[in-house]
Protein backbone atom coordinates (compact mmCIF):
# COMPACT_ATOMS: atom_id res chain seq x y z
CA UNK A 1 0.00 0.00 0.00
CA UNK A 2 2.88 2.55 0.69
CA UNK A 3 4.74 2.09 -3.04
CA UNK A 4 0.77 3.29 -3.96
CA UNK A 5 1.09 5.94 -2.31
CA UNK A 6 4.71 6.90 -2.96
CA UNK A 7 3.86 6.22 -6.57
CA UNK A 8 0.29 8.38 -6.05
CA UNK A 9 2.18 11.33 -4.61
CA UNK A 10 4.83 11.45 -7.56
CA UNK A 11 2.00 11.68 -10.35
CA UNK A 12 -0.02 14.25 -8.41
CA UNK A 13 3.59 16.08 -7.63
CA UNK A 14 4.28 15.99 -11.45
CA UNK A 15 1.31 16.97 -12.47
CA UNK A 16 0.71 20.15 -9.75
CA UNK A 17 4.03 21.14 -11.84
CA UNK A 18 2.32 20.90 -15.34
CA UNK A 19 -1.41 22.65 -13.83
CA UNK A 20 0.41 25.12 -11.14
CA UNK A 21 -1.26 28.45 -13.05
CA UNK A 22 -5.20 26.68 -13.57
CA UNK A 23 -4.92 24.95 -10.23
CA UNK A 24 -5.28 27.24 -6.72
CA UNK A 25 -4.46 25.47 -3.24
CA UNK A 26 -8.31 25.87 -2.61
CA UNK A 27 -8.84 23.95 -5.62
CA UNK A 28 -6.48 21.31 -4.56
CA UNK A 29 -7.27 20.96 -0.82
CA UNK A 30 -10.57 20.51 -2.08
CA UNK A 31 -10.08 17.46 -4.58
CA UNK A 32 -7.74 16.15 -1.49
CA UNK A 33 -10.73 16.45 0.82
CA UNK A 34 -12.93 14.50 -1.45
CA UNK A 35 -10.70 11.49 -1.55
CA UNK A 36 -9.52 11.43 2.29
CA UNK A 37 -13.04 10.00 3.36
CA UNK A 38 -12.82 5.77 3.20
CA UNK A 39 -16.79 5.58 1.89
CA UNK A 40 -15.85 8.15 -0.98
CA UNK A 41 -13.17 6.48 -2.36
CA UNK A 42 -15.22 2.83 -2.24
CA UNK A 43 -17.98 4.96 -4.09
CA UNK A 44 -14.97 6.25 -6.79
CA UNK A 45 -13.89 2.74 -6.71
CA UNK A 46 -17.15 1.24 -8.28
CA UNK A 47 -17.71 4.10 -10.46
CA UNK A 48 -14.12 4.03 -11.86
CA UNK A 49 -14.54 0.50 -12.18
CA UNK A 50 -18.54 0.45 -13.86
CA UNK A 51 -18.63 3.88 -15.12
CA UNK A 52 -22.35 5.08 -14.45
CA UNK A 53 -24.40 3.57 -11.75
CA UNK A 54 -27.37 4.17 -10.09
CA UNK A 55 -27.33 5.27 -5.86
CA UNK A 56 -29.11 1.87 -4.97
CA UNK A 57 -26.42 0.01 -6.85
CA UNK A 58 -24.14 1.65 -5.21
CA UNK A 59 -26.21 1.37 -1.50
CA UNK A 60 -26.41 -2.33 -2.03
CA UNK A 61 -22.95 -2.96 -2.63
CA UNK A 62 -21.21 -0.85 -0.18
CA UNK A 63 -24.16 -2.15 2.42
CA UNK A 64 -24.06 1.27 3.71
CA UNK A 65 -27.61 3.34 4.59
CA UNK A 66 -28.76 5.34 1.55
CA UNK A 67 -28.92 8.53 3.94
CA UNK A 68 -24.98 8.41 4.33
CA UNK A 69 -24.15 7.00 0.82
CA UNK A 70 -26.45 9.88 -1.11
CA UNK A 71 -24.45 12.48 1.43
CA UNK A 72 -21.12 11.39 0.10
CA UNK A 73 -22.44 11.30 -3.57
CA UNK A 74 -23.88 15.01 -2.70
CA UNK A 75 -19.85 15.72 -1.57
CA UNK A 76 -18.83 14.67 -4.76
CA UNK A 77 -20.94 16.46 -6.57
CA UNK A 78 -21.00 19.59 -4.88
CA UNK A 79 -17.08 19.25 -5.44
CA UNK A 80 -17.22 18.85 -9.41
CA UNK A 81 -16.08 15.21 -8.78
CA UNK A 82 -19.33 13.69 -10.07
CA UNK A 83 -21.71 14.47 -12.31
CA UNK A 84 -25.85 12.90 -11.80
CA UNK A 85 -28.72 12.60 -13.92
CA UNK A 86 -32.29 11.85 -13.00
CA UNK A 87 -34.21 8.97 -15.00
CA UNK A 88 -37.61 8.75 -13.42
CA UNK A 89 -36.96 8.25 -9.98
CA UNK A 90 -33.47 7.25 -10.22
CA UNK A 91 -30.49 9.14 -9.87
CA UNK A 92 -27.14 7.82 -11.63
CA UNK A 93 -24.00 9.42 -10.87
CA UNK A 94 -20.80 9.66 -13.04
CA UNK A 95 -17.12 10.45 -12.73
CA UNK A 96 -16.24 13.89 -14.48
CA UNK A 97 -13.00 14.63 -16.28
CA UNK A 98 -12.38 17.92 -15.23
CA UNK A 99 -8.58 18.19 -15.21
CA UNK A 100 -5.27 16.33 -15.30
CA UNK A 101 -4.52 16.06 -11.66
CA UNK A 102 -7.76 14.75 -11.24
CA UNK A 103 -7.77 12.49 -13.84
CA UNK A 104 -4.16 11.13 -13.15
CA UNK A 105 -5.06 10.22 -9.28
CA UNK A 106 -8.21 8.41 -10.59
CA UNK A 107 -6.32 6.50 -13.21
CA UNK A 108 -3.90 5.54 -10.34
CA UNK A 109 -6.81 4.61 -8.03
CA UNK A 110 -8.52 2.85 -10.94
CA UNK A 111 -5.16 1.01 -11.76
CA UNK A 112 -4.00 0.22 -8.44
CA UNK A 113 -6.54 0.08 -6.58
CA UNK A 114 -7.89 -3.55 -7.18
CA UNK A 115 -5.11 -4.71 -4.93
CA UNK A 116 -6.91 -2.84 -1.77
CA UNK A 117 -9.04 -5.16 0.23
CA UNK A 118 -12.18 -3.27 0.74
CA UNK A 119 -12.07 -2.91 -3.39
CA UNK A 120 -11.60 -6.31 -4.21
CA UNK A 121 -14.95 -7.08 -1.21
CA UNK A 122 -16.84 -4.07 -3.58
CA UNK A 123 -15.86 -5.32 -6.92
CA UNK A 124 -17.06 -9.05 -6.01
CA UNK A 125 -20.17 -7.57 -4.17
CA UNK A 126 -21.39 -5.85 -6.85
CA UNK A 127 -21.03 -8.52 -9.89
CA UNK A 128 -23.29 -11.27 -7.64
CA UNK A 129 -25.67 -8.63 -7.27
CA UNK A 130 -28.62 -8.09 -9.73
CA UNK A 131 -29.69 -4.96 -10.83
CA UNK A 132 -31.48 -3.49 -7.82
CA UNK A 133 -33.01 -0.69 -9.39
CA UNK A 134 -36.68 -2.10 -10.13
Amino acid sequence: MSGWCICNYVLAKKYLIIKKHFMNTNDLSQLFKCLSEPIRLRILNLLLTHGELCVCNIVDTLEISQGVISRHLAYLRNNNILKSRREGTWIYYQIIEKDKLAHAIMTELKVNGFETPEFKIDLAKFSELQNACK
